[in-house]
């Protein structure tokens, strides 16, 4: 089933206008980015941008979904799936980290969240393209560490939620709700540690 929004069409210079959107949104973020920059980058008018994405949020959302996508490849790309289980998934919980504390990660869940009466594809079209992705992965990594005697998981649909969960401990909410506006090196490998520890306590053969 296609996440494609139905109020966006798409045409001659859709990837045109999503190249330039994404250059600045990733330095801009959501609120400083201006359909003025955004046409100037991409080398369009402010018509034939308008015509694509009628709405802001639906061109950050776009630009959005393509970069968790992007994510997503480089996390599957990046896991080994005959190492050794501590060793992939502190991996895994870097690069979920990383990219869930960055400025855009940031944007894009309070987008979702705030636009889903208006909107309610968009949260599924950002679950669909990135953290689906993500938790499918895990799982077929999963099903292989128990095969190899690494892992004892009887559920392993649950094993990947609880691991995600156990990524987020601390860090998320607190920069979600505003108590802290970075995230540094150290606050992220505590939290990498906490979660390995605790999932191989908890799945550890």
């Amino acid at each position: 089933m296609s996440t494609q929004n139905p109020s966006i069409r798409k045409g001659r210079k859709f990837e045109q206008v999503l190249d330039g959107a994404r250059s600045v949104f990733l330095v801009d973020g959501f609120e400083g980015a201006s359909v003025d920059q955004i046409a100037k980058v991409a080398g369009v008018s402010k018509a034939t941008l308008y015509s694509y994405f009628p709405d802001k949020r639906l061109l950050f959302m776009e630009v959005a979904a393509g970069e968790c996508r992007r994510q997503s490849q480089a996390a599957v790309d990046m896991i080994n799936v005959c190492g050794h289980p501590r060793e992939v998934l502190d991996q895994a919980a870097r690069h979920l980290l990383r990219f869930l504390t960055s400025t855009f990660g940031q944007q894009m869940f309070r987008i979702c969240v705030a636009e889903s009466e208006r909107f309610p594809d968009l949260g599924r079209q950002f679950y669909a393209s990135g953290p689906m992705v993500m938790k499918g992965e895990l799982i077929l990594y999963f099903e292989g560490a128990v095969a190899r005697g690494e892992l004892a998981i009887d559920d392993m649909q649950l094993a990947a939620d609880q691991f995600g969960e156990l990524c987020k401990a601390d860090i998320w909410p607190r920069l979600i709700f505003g108590v802290i506006s970075t995230v540094s090196e150290a606050d992220i490998d505590r939290v990498v540690r906490g979660a390995v520890e605790m999932f191989m306590a908890r799945y550890g053969a």
